[in-house]
């Protein structure tokens, strides 16, 4: 296989009417009266909240803005209000700070020394309150992970990834990104450098240590069972790069696995007993 940049590209038209043909089609099977979605600001749940408009209508898709102090940014809320009124959609903008703070309050020795289960209590606390509206409103939660995210693990266990559906798990940052111009969202938000806002600066590509462009070709490669060294050599990359990306994919397993369970019956919910989606 051969690595070059124009190998993942996509035909934009047909990815948009197949998504918003399979958030309809769900929608309609499963009964609900809408759909929730957790709008950032950023190009992920802007582009899902752009398609969840087009499948069912702006009036019933709720956008859900949950910021909090530590990275509270005016621009990414801004944005949030902007693709709400652009594709009409409902909107709320909760301010999360007093749920996390009570929360840290009431886990004994709490510590916000260390970073990520902190940020993780913020990502959980999103989760309860989309789910909170969702059930009460009898919608469906719409998640907004990428595929390039969800091989590498880079999103919270039980918090970002939480959802019903989720349109964009099988395309990765830079053909999300490819849709979202074709979309029409404003370039701003689309050429904005991606980030889960769990701790002030915090950055995607910088933590991950790669360009999406990069890193989409390198997990691509991977996907398709090439080999590490194949790969580094295709992009000029140091092998332990290609390796680093390939033990991130593998150990972070766990996070896109139902719950490990021991088999002790004849069969075993989510293993080997498992009904088929009928859209």
């Amino acid at each position: 296989m051969n690595l070059a940049p124009d190998v993942l590209k996509i035909d934009v038209g047909q990815t948009e009417r197949r998504l918003v043909d399979f958030i309809r089609a769900y929608v309609k099977k499963t009964q609900v009266k809408g759909l929730v979605v957790g709008l950032s600001g950023g190009i992920d749940s802007s582009t899902v909240a752009a398609l969840s408009a087009k499948a069912i209508g702006g009036n019933k898709v709720l956008g859900i803005c949950l910021p909090e102090r530590q990275t509270w940014n005016k621009q990414d809320i801004q944005h949030a209000k902007d693709i709400s009124r652009l594709f009409k959609t409902q909107f709320k903008l909760i301010d999360i700070t007093s749920t996390v703070e009570t929360i840290r309050k009431a886990i004994p020795d709490y510590s916000c020394r260390q970073r990520v289960p902190d940020g993780n209590i913020k990502a959980r606390s999103r989760m309860a309150f989309l789910y909170y509206y969702a059930n009460r409103l009898q919608r469906l939660v719409v998640g907004s992970g990428d595929k390039s995210e969800i091989m590498l693990g880079y999103f919270t266990k039980w918090g970002d990834y939480c959802a019903d559906l989720a349109p964009l798990a099988d395309l990765f940052k830079t053909q999300v990104q490819a849709l979202a111009r074709h979309l029409n969202l404003p370039e701003e938000i689309v050429a904005k450098a991606p980030t889960p806002a769990l701790w002030p600066g915090q950055s995607a590509e910088g933590e991950l240590g790669l360009k999406y462009e990069t890193l989409d070709l390198i997990l691509h490669g991977l996907e398709h069972f090439m080999l590490p060294d194949e790969i580094s050599r295709q992009l000029g990359l140091p092998l332990e790069t290609v390796t680093r990306i390939e033990e991130r994919w593998l150990r972070s397993e766990h996070k896109r696995r139902p719950p490990l369970t021991m088999k002790t019956g004849y069969r075993t919910v989510a293993h080997d007993l498992r009904l088929p989606y009928s859209l």
